[in-house]
């Protein structure tokens, strides 16, 4: 696999429209099992991109999925990965419509990326991890790492957890090590009325 780059800063009112788009994409696939037709008017919001959804009830997180693979249109990678977010989480049973306007929105666009090889080389808080060695792969969110505390070294170490890996993996010779950014965005205020934190 390899992290493709999705070239665009979205600006507030994108971000708004898809997270509008997520929310009524949950909506709809509660009520009918299906994800509404349709698709923007703006280029930027139908550009390849790999993206990560995740899904929260107050403080604690109810659902994340997401992709690193950047094949098919932002828009509609947002409606599949809250929908996978939602009901295929395997660590969480899956969310019922009476939870759907409590629950908080959080979406990741991923971008640029880099291969790293020492801890010093990673910003907390804006870099995201992906490790790959045989067949195990593992990947956390730039937010991640800045929520917990971590440094560098703590970072890499649970980024080779996630994977299944010995926490010392990333010094692998064969592993694929890349710290990549993402733009992320939340309905952080009510679920009814979104808000692109600054």
């Amino acid at each position: 696999m390899t992290l493709v780059e999705y070239p665009h800063v979205l600006a507030d009112d994108e971000k708004r429209e898809l997270l509008r788009i997520a929310r009524a994409t949950l909506k709809e696939h509660s009520f009918s099992g299906r994800i509404p037709p349709g698709k923007p008017h703006r280029d930027s919001l139908c550009a390849l991109a790999g993206v990560f959804v995740s899904l929260h009830e107050g403080e604690e997180l109810r659902g994340c999925i997401g992709t690193i693979e950047a094949e098919k249109p932002l828009y509609r990678v947002i409606q599949e990965m809250a929908v996978a977010a939602a009901t295929r989480d395997p660590r969480f049973p899956p969310v019922e419509e009476d939870e759907l306007e409590d629950l908080v929105i959080e979406i990741s666009v991923l971008g640029r990326s880099r291969t790293v090889t020492r801890p010093e080389a990673l910003v907390i808080g804006e870099d995201g991890l992906w490790i790959e060695l045989g067949d195990r792969r593992g990947l956390l969110l730039p937010q991640v790492a800045k929520q917990a505390g971590w440094d560098g070294a703590t970072f890499l170490a649970k980024t080779c957890h996630k994977a299944g890996l010995p926490l010392d993996a990333w010094r692998d010779p064969g592993a694929k090590v890349v710290a990549f950014h993402a733009q992320v965005f939340s309905d952080t205020t009510h679920p009814k009325t979104p808000r692109v934190p600054s």
